[in-house]
């Protein structure tokens, strides 16, 4: 038995474990996808499939122990969602023995996983972020008075039930319009962080994507940019690009947050260029997971599932170096809304665009949405006659 035949365990059907699967296929790792049995990584032809009733908590441990149990080397573990990470930190020592992940103390993840708990590291250590403050009663809003308007506002974590009701944050203009949208949603969540909003385009957003060795050195790093977001200025990635010209500041800029904050794993952070005076303001981390779009790293050259990989059977890092020229990553649903929103002001550089969705080689994730888009389209015309 040898490193090599580690299994990857990869927990999630997203696009984001699309991207980890489709990377790690070009290495011939063999895989394992554990999820609910639905979403584009579920239709994959790669991997190996584990139904799982829900991907935290009690049915995600039993089912990661169970998995390990049924393997003869210890596999590597790839997480792709915020509750998972939570469950899998939380319950970390009844993992360790069985599973290859490397995850920051408890304390660190947490912190950085809450939008308070990384402003705080970040003043601490004197990186550039935006003024905030933290929402979690009526009093306080009093606290709104020491921002410069227009801000942001957005949950202070990861909220299932906010993600369900509420767009992913909010531009409010005035202090009392912070606290209208304050108060709508505080019936479902509470704790909310008000930011001073950075000025720029959605092609102003940056992020320097990781894998942090233990011994805190970078097996891996890449550095893209936004194209277009959904919703626009303050939505998810909807299309993006590498960003190589960006990469010797950026890729410092968090490699040294992480070492002086003390995390290792997968991780990375957004940035947003101020229009005003040309600076890189760090926005939030995603840590212990892998990003939405990690992807685009693997179609420019940087295949960071992998590098994580080696780095955590012990095999040789592979060589990363951004290809030229840089190719567009884009989910088309979201993209084209976006583009539609947005008019010429969205416009997409020349560059060769990767789908998400489409591979040659791997066509069912396409053919499974193509196919739910006309059914959806059938439905609504046959609804309408009625």
């Amino acid at each position: 038995m040898t490193k090599a035949t580690a299994t990857a365990v990869i927990v999630g059907g997203g696009l984001n474990a699309l991207g980890i699967v489709r990377s790690l296929a070009e290495r011939n790792v063999p895989m394992i996808l554990v999820c609910s049995g639905s979403g584009p990584a579920w239709n994959s032809r790669y991997p190996r499939h584990h139904v799982v009733r829900e991907t935290e908590g009690e049915a995600l441990i039993a089912a990661l122990k169970s998995i390990a149990a049924s393997l003869p080397a210890r596999p590597v573990l790839f997480l792709t969602e915020e509750k998972s990470v939570t469950s899998v930190s939380e319950r970390r020592q009844e993992l360790v023995s069985d599973y290859l992940i490397t995850l920051p103390d408890q304390l660190t993840l947490a912190n950085l996983m809450h939008k308070e708990g990384f402003q705080k590291l970040a003043i601490d250590c004197g990186s550039p972020v935006p003024a905030a403050v933290r929402l979690q009663t009526e009093r306080d809003l009093e606290r709104l008075r020491e921002l410069r308007f227009p801000c942001v506002l957005k949950p202070a974590f990861k909220h299932y039930g906010y993600g369900d009701r509420f767009k992913k944050a909010y531009v409010v203009a005035s202090a009392a319009e912070a606290a209208a949208r304050y108060r709508e949603i505080a019936p479902v969540l509470a704790d909310l962080v008000v930011q001073e909003w950075i000025e720029g385009a959605d092609s102003e957003i940056y992020f320097c994507l990781q894998y942090v060795t233990a011994d805190q050195r970078p097996a891996a790093s890449f550095v893209g940019r936004k194209l277009r977001s959904w919703p626009p200025r303050i939505g998810g990635t909807a299309s993006c690009i590498a960003a190589p010209e960006c990469h010797d500041e950026l890729s410092d800029m968090t490699s040294l947050f992480f070492r002086q904050v003390g995390f290792v794993g997968m991780g990375s952070m957004e940035y947003k260029r101020d229009c005003r005076d040309g600076r890189f303001y760090m926005v939030e981390p995603t840590v212990g997971r892998t990003d939405f779009q990690e992807e685009v790293a693997t179609v420019n050259g940087v295949n960071i599932p992998f590098a994580a990989y080696c780095a955590e059977t012990g095999a040789s890092l592979p060589p990363g170096q951004y290809r030229q020229p840089p190719k567009i990553w884009r989910d088309p649903i979201v993209d084209r809304w976006s583009a539609e929103e947005q008019g010429s002001a969205g416009a997409l550089p020349a560059a060769d665009v990767v789908d998400a969705y489409w591979r040659a080689t791997d066509p069912m994730p396409w053919c499974v949405l193509t196919w739910e888009r006309v059914r959806a389209r059938c439905q609504t015309l046959l609804t309408g006659r009625r």
